[in-house]
């Protein structure tokens, strides 16, 4: 810490803010706050405080920024590219949102919930049930993952087809500002045309211009009927024509739209057990779709069987397999969630998040996948991820008897490629995962100079000490 920081009175200054219970000094507690949950990054800071209430948050903000001390907001830790981890200079503190959790109101009527920062995500999932009523974020780390950081990267998942990302589902946010004030944007309206839409600056920014300490997230009817089916297509292209197949059909009832390669279901089958390929024959092609509507009865599963039959004679669809009870639907989805389980128990793996317009996800497969095997031949191509959104994990892993050092050294330059290409589809290099630190130098080598200069703008503006999150994103 700068010297100034690291006098007894600053540190006492911290600790009285958040009291005893909110301070976490020993090193081995430190710890698991230090690291990211693939243990990838590794850093070092000198203390961890955990506030209880958005007031002891704007105190720690206000001592850090007179000693200016960089604060690292850390949620869940679910990330993927290193942004809620401290760096290795260990002059920061680690600011934990954990134990604001409280839910604060649920108004079933105008359909919101307002919730504090630190909320697991299945908990506030749990409580839109428990009122008949359904927030439709869904993340394969909902177990753990917290709604501050939802938020703060804009979390995807697996329902963004039809309910749009975090970003989507926030109406206001009371946000900590780095100077320590507290703004209060905590609005439950659907309309308020009053100048800038001042939450839009804290979502997805990663924590690098404020803390957000609670938030507004819209609800939703909760599903009367829902189908889950696991269909072989042809090829990609054909998914595509299914989707729209299927939005057509229901009345936009897809909810979710999941492509998986072979070589992903075989990784899934090999490694994870209790699991079984529902077809008698393998196929190349798979997506799983999952429809939801309003009315209870057999009309959504016709219409579903329908679309199928007509795909069938068109020759997309290959086969399917229809969920007959929510236990059997589990089991489907289980096939797609642990994908990323299975590649971590397969062995070395090199992870893509990129997204391109849908229409133009079957050539991106293409050519990325074509692309891929060339440069790496040692590498198994897994492509699978939310088509129906066109976001696509171009994920690679090691074949049996390879060199994993020598596989995991061409992670940069493997990644430049399946970026270019993105980038030359309209797409993104990062769809879902954020900047953090893994794709800092990506994020200045794509974005355009005018880009790059308004969100450094906006950093020295609201942060002009550069005491948020630091190194991270910019």
């Amino acid at each position: 810490m700068p010297a100034a920081a690291s006098a007894p009175d600053f540190i006492e200054r911290l600790k009285s803010a958040v009291g005893p219970a909110g301070v976490v000094d020993d090193p081995a507690a430190m710890a698991p706050y230090l690291t990211d949950w693939r243990g990838l990054y590794h850093g070092r800071a000198g203390l961890v405080l955990r506030p209880a209430a958005t007031a002891e948050v704007a105190a720690v903000m206000r001592a850090c920024a007179e000693a200016g001390v960089g604060v690292v907001p850390q949620g869940g830790n679910t990330g993927l590219v290193g942004g809620s981890v401290p760096d290795a200079g260990g002059a920061s503190v680690v600011l934990s949102l954990s134990r604001m959790n409280r839910i604060r109101e649920v108004d079933p009527l105008n359909f919101t919930m307002t919730a504090e920062a630190g909320c697991v995500l299945k908990a506030l999932q749990d409580a839109a049930e428990a009122a008949g009523l359904l927030l439709p974020l869904s993340l394969a780390a909902e177990g753990s993952c917290q709604i501050g950081g939802n938020l703060a990267t804009n979390a995807g998942g697996t329902a963004v087809l039809r309910y749009g990302t975090a970003r989507e589902l926030a109406l206001g946010l009371e946000v900590v500002l780095p100077d320590g004030r507290i703004w209060d944007g905590l609005s439950r309206l659907r309309k308020d045309n009053t100048g800038y839409d001042l939450k839009q600056l804290f979502l997805g920014s990663e924590g690098t211009l404020g803390i957000i300490t609670a938030a507004v997230l819209k609800l939703y009817p909760r599903p009367l009927a829902t189908e889950t089916a696991l269909i072989a297509v042809r090829d990609p292209a054909a998914a595509t024509r299914l989707l729209a197949r299927l939005r057509a059909a229901s009345g936009d009832a897809v909810t979710s739209f999941e492509y998986i390669h072979r070589a992903a279901l075989d990784l899934v089958l090999a490694h994870i057990p209790d699991t079984a390929d529902p077809f008698r024959a393998p196929h190349r092609h798979y997506v799983l779709v999952e429809l939801a509507g309003a009315e209870a009865g057999a009309a959504l599963r016709a219409a579903l069987e329908a679309m199928l039959a007509e795909a069938l004679d068109a020759g997309e669809v290959l086969d399917a397999v229809i969920a007959d009870s929510g236990a059997q639907a589990q089991r489907l989805w289980r096939l797609r969630e642990a994908i990323s389980e299975a590649q971590a128990k397969a062995g070395p793996c090199i992870k893509h998040d990129v997204s391109v317009p849908v229409s133009r996800v079957p050539e991106f497969l293409e050519r990325a996948g074509r692309a891929v095997a060339q440069a790496m031949p040692e590498a198994i191509v897994m492509p699978f991820g939310h088509m129906g959104d066109g976001n696509v994990h171009l994920n690679l892993t090691l074949a049996p008897g390879g060199d994993g050092d020598a596989f995991l050294a061409q992670t940069e330059a493997v990644a430049e490629l399946v970026h270019d290409l993105a980038i030359a589809l309209d797409g993104s290099f990062s769809a879902e995962h954020g900047i953090g630190v893994m794709k800092r130098a990506a994020l200045r080598h794509y974005k355009s100079p005018v880009e790059l200069d308004l969100m450094r703008r906006l950093k020295a503006a609201l942060d002009p000490k550069g005491i948020m999150n630091p190194g991270k994103l910019l």
